[in-house]
């Protein structure tokens, strides 16, 4: 078994401010950033950043459908982490200022992975995967934030 990440970027033109408040309004505007990959969405306790609790059910591919139950926690000022009660599964969103009006948001998650050769496929397929998911995210949060 080893430590599987996947990484994935966008600059976005909005104050860091408000697209960090966009990510973390899991009541809200979080919900319509999701692709469809994402079924079963529930904010089951909280619902703005720090100290939520939300469900869903992300399929990262035609056989592998996971059930998420993620804690929000918010260690540093622009950063974002979501813990999943039912994996090792931890991602970390990080908006930071990249110039006047401008945020960059970075978004990496981490997991142990398989070992053997399932493992090996893991790691060398599921970043790739969960990177075009991402990227959907933040495509999304880049159309909700420069309208």
């Amino acid at each position: 078994m080893g430590q599987v990440e996947a990484t994935t970027q966008r600059e976005i033109a909005a104050d860091p401010e408000d697209v960090f408040d966009a990510l973390a309004d899991y009541a809200g505007t979080r919900h319509k950033l999701l692709p469809e990959h994402f079924s079963e969405f529930e904010v089951r306790e909280g619902g703005d950043g720090k100290g939520t609790l939300v469900h869903w059910k992300l399929q990262a591919t035609s056989k592998r459908v996971r059930d998420c139950l993620l804690e929000v926690d918010e260690p540093t000022d622009g950063q974002l982490v979501e813990k999943d009660r039912n994996s090792s599964m931890v991602t970390t969103w990080v908006v930071t200022p990249a110039g006047a009006g401008r945020a960059n948001v970075v978004v990496t998650a981490t997991w142990q992975g398989a070992g053997g050769i399932g493992g090996f496929f893991e790691r060398t397929f599921a970043p790739k995967g969960l990177n075009r998911i991402h990227d959907a995210i933040l495509a999304n949060l880049a159309t909700e934030m420069e309208k």
